[in-house]
């Protein structure tokens, strides 16, 4: 896809899945605001292993599920 969503489209789009965003567009604290969808599946391991194929310049990785109370998030 070469459109430009906000998060509000890609989120109404894709619920619960992961999604490959290039050319993220981001506020002051780094939120995704506006992208490319490059990528989306429920399956997080697929949509990693088209971001390792594709190799945007500039990409962000967004989840738009709910996660589960007492979830812990490492980075």
């Amino acid at each position: 896809m070469e459109e430009v969503l906000t998060i509000a489209q890609i989120e109404a789009q894709f619920d619960s899945e992961w999604i490959l965003v290039g050319d993220p567009q981001t506020n002051e604290a780094l939120e995704v605001r506006s992208g490319k969808v490059l990528w989306h599946s429920r399956d997080r391991d697929e949509v990693y292993r088209k971001a390792v194929e594709l190799r945007p310049k500039r990409s962000a990785m967004l989840y738009t599920g709910k996660m589960p109370k007492d979830t812990a998030v490492v980075l």
